[in-house]
């Protein structure tokens, strides 16, 4: 496996690993395990080396160690992980899921990240699993590179209160069948429209036309 080779991994268990990118919809019809069960062991460790990180480089308090750990574990966050690494090419998808966008969609796009920890973790151990975090999510922690506030909307909120204008947001677009329906949004100011996002539930879409608008900040 590519991945493994890139990061310098060494294995006999290579099964975990292909488990790790195994979904739900794939595992159903090749009768395989899927990541579900590594995803909740790889939350467990990405959670633990965070709090550590954060309680031996901060000196932060708890409210304020605990919002940032939830920042940089967020799906949001995990999602550019993964993508960064790339994981989702090495995804394994049922059919329909694979014909639907599978491959990008945030949810299992952020899960496979902490799949693959878990795997790394049953394989090679807590310090290579914490080696891996802190390669690929730590940075973004250090430098605050990279913003993965995921309540646009409520920043958005706060922007506009202040010149006391309205804010208002519209579904323009429902496509797809019931069981994968595709949301596009948009958020006006004034009646003026500053943003556009395209999701898999109105509540998201909306998200990312809030958070299209923030880029335009300066405009607003």
């Amino acid at each position: 496996m590519k991945i493994l080779d890139e990061l310098g991994i060494k294995t006999d268990q290579l099964e975990l690993y292909e488990t790790a990118f195994t979904h739900t919809s794939y595992a159903n019809e090749h009768g395989l395990t899927s990541y579900e069960r590594l995803e909740f062991l790889g939350d467990a460790v990405l959670e633990q080396v965070m709090s550590e990180y954060l309680y031996k480089n901060t000196d932060y308090n708890e409210g304020k160690m605990t919002k940032m750990r939830a920042h940089y574990v967020c799906e949001n966050a995990l999602y550019e992980y993964s993508l960064k690494l790339g994981l989702n090419d090495y995804l394994r998808l049922g059919n329909g899921e694979s014909l639907n966008g599978g491959k990008y969609r945030k949810a299992i796009v952020a899960d496979i990240y902490e799949a693959f920890i878990g795997a790394l973790f049953l394989d090679q151990g807590i310090e290579t699993a914490k080696a891996f975090i802190y390669q690929t999510a730590i940075p973004c922690l250090e430098n605050h590179t990279i913003d993965f506030f995921d309540d646009y909307k409520s920043k958005l909120q706060e922007l506009v209160q202040t010149d006391k204008r309205s804010l208002e947001y519209v579904i323009t677009k429902e496509e797809g069948p019931a069981h994968n329906r595709t949301f596009t949004a948009i958020v006006k100011i004034d009646d003026i429209i500053y943003g556009e996002g395209v999701a898999h539930s109105k509540k998201e879409a909306e998200q990312e036309a809030a958070k299209n608008a923030l880029e335009k900040s300066a405009s607003i």
